[in-house]
């Protein structure tokens, strides 16, 4: 569900502020996903160029849909990782999926709640979408206490690609 041609960002929130990824990002993102810490429930970490495709696929989503995840930074420009809103297909049925990434110095900050959460309300808001969901490996722990944190439930346990995962959801108007 594109919002017209224009993309769209989540509200800037008291200690972030979102931006589109691009091309200048590499290093930061490489940085990021491939930390074996940060990735450490995905198979591997990323190389640089599947970071690259990452940016990549992220400015698909921009074009195509007006969002994507978003570089999340401080005030001050300082990075903290990547959030926002990917389209994704659990049991043959696509799902907007909320998704974060924090850099490991920063984890336990509370950083992924707030980002997820303004990603969550520009979902339930200006997007128009009433059901959201986070796709998480049932081990991650600390990003099933940031779901929760956002009023998402447990709504199945399945896998997604040939991995185990635990869905949570929430529907727009349910919990806060």
């Amino acid at each position: 569900m594109a919002i017209g041609s224009r993309s769209v960002l989540p509200q800037t929130t008291s200690r972030l502020r979102f931006r589109e990824m691009t091309a200048a990002d590499l290093d930061l993102m490489a940085g990021l996903l491939g930390d074996p810490h940060v990735m450490r429930f995905y198979p591997e970490p990323k190389t640089q160029q599947e970071a690259m495709r990452w940016i990549d696929w992220n400015q698909a989503n921009y074009a195509e849909h007006g969002y994507g995840l978003w570089i999340i930074e401080t005030h001050l420009g300082d990075f903290v990782g990547d959030c926002g809103l990917t389209w994704q297909t659990v049991d043959d049925q696509r799902f907007l999926e909320v998704g974060y990434h924090t850099a490991r110095h920063l984890q336990g900050r509370g950083y992924a709640t707030e980002a997820a959460r303004a990603c969550l309300d520009l979902a339930t808001g200006p997007i128009g979408e009433s059901h959201v969901v986070a796709i998480i490996n049932p081990e991650n722990m600390p990003s099933r206490r940031v779901a929760e944190k956002l009023g998402m439930r447990v709504e199945r346990e399945t896998e997604v690609h040939g991995r185990p995962a635990v869905v949570y959801g929430r529907q727009h108007g349910a919990g806060r």
